[in-house]
């Protein structure tokens, strides 16, 4: 139950049920006195026993409909929770109390008076607890309500203990063996003993925090959010419908802070989607250790600030450092002194800004302009995700200028590249970081998307089409 409208529905299920377990709790009581049946006088206090959890539970749904505040930063959805702890707790009492009278009748051997109004009391009681227990099972699970799965485990157990009542009357009328009516409401003490045991054990679970979903199944989930290394820790708490999400997970130490919230974003996305009643979900980044840079990513962020692509990124280890050897695509259409300067800026750009890089070996290739001939199957595919791609990128940066879109096929879907026109005096790193955080937007959001490649360039660049779709 996440939802306000979630929780008046709870409220309602609960004023049903609450006027008849209260229809049904005076009738047996009533019937009871005059007959009495201790079995019955018993079952009718243990239906006035559920009238009063269904009171504690609409104050309980009041109370746990609040927004957080500052004394209860996680909500208030605890006090559903302390409810149906205390349901259980008066189960038990119940139960006690029905030991004591039992004994008693023991004691003193007297036998109850049967009549056909007894009989019809016990039947109506049986049809309205398998009523209320099939309606409260299937609201609860409609509505995520615990407190509804709870009372309806407790109305199950009713229609076991009004089966053994009528059974025990039926006996009395028939042969007189009232001594089976005190060992009848021992019986029933059993069973509502268990039922409040079972509810105190479920709520006491989520009062002491216990993980509504399995680690490793979480952690496999959060793996799978492209930019995401490693997950290094998954924590979760409260109950499969109000849960609170914990996730630390390592990232590149050159990952931006919009990049970042790109992939925190995803995987609140993700975890929300699978698990559906997911209240919050905190993401924790932790950078990769020192000496474990992503050379590729790191030497692409360089290129993107120049207006470059780079692909086939090789790190070489040599006595004097690490030699970077990479493919650099360079607008066509111009000598190659004008293309050798470009990637000469590059390679200094690099040798002075990422730790360990001793040398810079490239090679220097034009941009991409041939078109890629689709298979006529994929072409209409190709098609709609070019459509999609671009309405996304479209409505989450409105301001950008995105243009000269290739959707080629790979792998078993699409690689999507584009040109980025962005002002001239943009830094390298929030060149990088849009890119990124649009590539990463374009894998999470559309699934037949499994490559993306942005090239960045201030307005003076020549934009004659988008870099090779292959590129890293």
């Amino acid at each position: 139950m996440t939802s306000a409208p979630a929780r008046k529905e709870v409220r309602r299920v609960l004023i049903i049920t609450l006027v008849l377990n209260l229809t049904v709790a005076i009738g047996k009581i009533i019937v009871g006195s005059i007959s009495g049946v201790l079995a019955i006088s018993a079952d009718g206090v243990h239906s006035l026993i559920d009238s009063a959890s269904n009171v504690v539970g609409l104050v309980a749904v009041h109370i746990a409909d609040k927004p957080p505040d500052e004394e209860h930063p996680y909500g208030h959805r605890r006090f559903e929770t302390i409810a149906a702890l205390f349901i259980g707790a008066l189960l038990l009492l119940t139960a006690w109390e029905i030991v004591t009278g039992a004994v008693e009748r023991l004691r003193e051997g007297s036998t109850p008076d049967i009549s056909p109004w007894t009989l019809g009391v016990l039947v109506v009681t049986l049809l309205v607890n398998l009523f209320v227990s099939r309606y409260e099972r299937r609201e609860g699970r409609r509505l995520q309500s615990e407190l509804l799965l709870a009372d309806a485990a407790n109305t199950g157990a009713d229609v076991f203990v009004t089966l053994s009542v009528l059974g025990t009357t039926l006996l009395i009328a028939l042969f007189g063996w009232a001594w089976i009516d005190p060992l009848a409401a021992l019986v029933i003490v059993g069973l509502i003993a268990r039922a409040g045991w079972q509810v105190i054990r479920r709520t006491g679970s989520v009062l002491v925090d216990t993980a509504p979903f399995k680690a490793g199944e979480l952690a496999a989930l959060v793996r799978e959010v492209p930019g995401v290394i490693e997950v290094n820790r998954v924590r979760s708490r409260g109950t499969p419908d109000a849960a609170h999400v914990d996730i630390d997970v390592r990232v590149a130490r050159e990952s931006t802070a919009e990049r970042s919230a790109a992939i925190a974003d995803s995987i609140r996305k993700r975890v929300r989607e699978h698990y559906g009643g997911v209240d919050d979900v905190v993401v924790r980044f932790v950078p990769v250790a020192p000496g474990e840079t992503d050379y590729a990513l790191a030497a692409r962020a360089r290129a993107d600030a120049l207006g470059l692509s780079t692909h086939e990124v090789r790190v070489i280890d040599t006595p004097d450092g690490k030699t970077l050897e990479m493919h650099v695509e360079v607008p066509p259409n111009q000598t190659l002194g004008d293309a050798h300067e470009q990637v000469s800026r590059l390679e200094h750009e690099i040798r002075t800004s990422i730790p360990g890089i001793g040398a810079v070996v490239t090679h220097i290739e034009p941009e991409q302009t041939e078109s890629v001939v689709e298979p006529a199957a994929q072409e209409t595919e190709s098609e709609r995700v070019r459509a999609r791609a671009e309405a996304l990128l479209r409505r989450v940066y409105p301001d950008d200028d995105w243009h000269d879109m290739l959707v080629t096929p790979y792998e078993d879907g699409f690689a999507v590249s584009m040109h980025l026109t962005l002002p001239a005096d943009t830094s390298l790193e929030a060149a990088h970081d849009r890119a990124e955080a649009a590539e990463l937007l374009l894998r999470t959001e559309i699934d037949e998307v499994k490559r993306a490649t942005i090239h960045t360039e201030p307005p003076e660049a020549p934009s004659d089409a988008p870099g090779d779709p292959n590129a890293a």
